[in-house]
């Protein structure tokens, strides 16, 4: 087997691991947020678990990241203030949103990682992953039109959170490429650049285990996939995994009340993260 034959599986296992972690995601916050309003806390107690865990790893030789460097923490900064802010306001969005919305929604960010791509000077995309971009936004707009249960407040912040995860991802990208770092360095450093805060209730404490757990597991993946992809692989892959999360979203976890304006923008808004995710095979390779 090639190099670039061993980089291409690489690759796709990054995208599609990411792709499960932050679909089964979606649902364990879901249902964090409908039985514990304080979102904050379960995001800390995320990024506090991953960073005892990594370095528990570390001391015991099951990793390879390099102790904590001044310099990479400075720079690594603003990776963490954005991925918590992405975090905080989407978490805080699903209070308002239900989740087939709040796929639509987040759909949007392929959209705005080739804006911010495009005035970073990586080039214009092709026409086709402009029009299938523009198609999911499109369908975005028609399905909250049709939303019998709009809530200004939540979409405005699961916007925020778009815009936040642009900045993170594109970050990230540019860390991994320019600095070198692996992903378990710089999931390492996000997380230990987070405050933690402490909460109770069993039954709440079970599902926030789970949380946690997958919170690890979606990090790691996340910043797998775009170090080893791109930032754009990742957001697509995010797309993909939101046509399931949307068509469950319809009948858990509270479900949603049908109304046909808005499945109709939920079926273009599905139909054009289909389309952008057929261009993945070209965007690893």
């Amino acid at each position: 087997m090639g190099t670039e034959q061993i980089s291409s599986t690489v690759g796709l296992f990054a995208a599609l691991s990411y792709g499960v972690s932050s679909m089964a995601m979606v649902f364990i916050n879901k249902a964090v947020i409908m039985q514990y309003a304080h979102s904050m806390t379960l995001l800390t107690l995320q990024q506090l678990a991953t960073a005892l865990l990594i370095q528990a790893g570390r001391q015991m030789g099951y990793t390879k990241s390099k102790a904590i460097d001044l310099m990479t923490a400075k720079k690594l900064l603003p990776v963490s203030l954005f991925y918590n802010a992405n975090v905080a306001f989407a978490l805080a969005s699903l209070k308002g949103v239900n989740i087939p919305m709040y796929i639509a929604i987040k759909r949007l960010t392929p959209l705005a990682v080739l804006v911010a791509g495009f005035f970073s000077g990586k080039g214009k995309p092709t026409t086709q992953v402009t029009l299938s971009v523009l198609l999911t936004a499109t369908g975005c707009v028609i399905a909250a039109l049709g939303d019998f249960s709009f809530d200004l407040s939540g979409y405005s912040m699961a916007l925020t959170s778009v815009f936040f995860q642009t900045m993170y991802l594109v970050l990230v990208e540019k860390s991994g490429a320019e600095d070198g770092l692996s992903s378990v360095e710089i999931m390492f450093y996000n997380s230990f650049l987070s405050l933690p805060f402490l909460s109770n209730s069993f039954s709440f404490l079970v599902i926030l285990i789970l949380s946690l757990v997958m919170g690890i597991i979606l990090n790691f993946t996340m910043f797998l996939c775009t170090i080893v992809n791109s930032a754009l692989t990742t957001t697509i892959v995010g797309v993909l995994k939101g046509v399931g999360s949307t068509t469950l979203g319809f009948v858990v976890l509270g479900g949603v009340q049908v109304r046909a304006l808005n499945v109709t923008g939920l079926l273009i808004n599905t139909a054009g993260g289909v389309w952008v995710v057929s261009f993945i095979p070209h965007i690893l390779l």
